[in-house]
């Protein structure tokens, strides 16, 4: 596939149980266009993961520097601390990859004020009875766990409006089409036309 558009981030958001992950990997899977943006982060390495290729692996005294400019977005999760460096994206950017970033609603709002351009896509459960349902199928989530997660995605799903398409995951296969086709016609839009494209063809 070859490169005609300007590149733009790509977000992901969702509640817990909705499958953006699932849905993001397909996409990455599928397009030879995009590249995940990789989180820098405040954890141990665990077995396999590689520096650069899983996650950016820095101390708390490094995380809590870049803070100070260097990251579009952060948020702390089971005790350690996820950002997304903005050099990264913005070199992935200049190389011609769309760059794919699975981030939670406010982490999605700060990419959206750094890079106007970004495409931002919230994956929808077809029913808060079935996300309940999806949350009690996972078996590793405690009580107090499984509430708080309904409780979040309630929020999250009222803050939907946010976003600029709206996918509902009933069926992975066409929720994975409609991601897809969303990709597709953003490249399709007439500002984000490599300049070239059009003068080849009125020169």
């Amino acid at each position: 596939m070859s490169r005609r558009s300007l590149a733009f981030p790509i977000v992901i958001s969702g509640p817990s149980g909705a499958g953006k992950t699932t849905l993001a990997q397909r996409l990455l899977a599928s397009d030879p266009l995009i590249r995940r943006s990789i989180s820098t982060t405040t954890r141990e390495p665990r077995a396999g993961e590689q520096e650069g290729r899983d996650y950016f692996f820095v101390d708390r005294a490094r995380f809590e520097q870049l803070k100070n400019g260097e990251l579009i977005e952060w948020a702390e999760v089971h005790a350690a601390s996820y950002g997304t460096r903005r050099a990264f994206v913005e070199a992935q950017l200049a190389a011609g990859w769309d760059v794919l970033l699975n981030i939670d609603i406010q982490g999605g709002d700060r990419v959206k004020k750094m890079f106007p351009a970004a495409v931002m896509v919230f994956i929808l459960p077809p029913s808060l009875a079935d996300l309940e349902q999806r949350l009690r199928n996972r078996g590793d989530l405690t009580s107090a766990d499984f509430k708080l997660r309904l409780e979040a995605a309630r929020t999250e799903i009222g803050a939907s409006a946010r976003y600029d398409y709206l996918v509902v995951n009933d069926d992975l296969d066409r929720a994975e089409r409609d991601l897809t086709a969303i990709v597709r016609a953003e490249r399709c839009r007439r500002e984000r036309t490599v300049a070239d494209t059009v003068r080849r063809l009125v020169d």
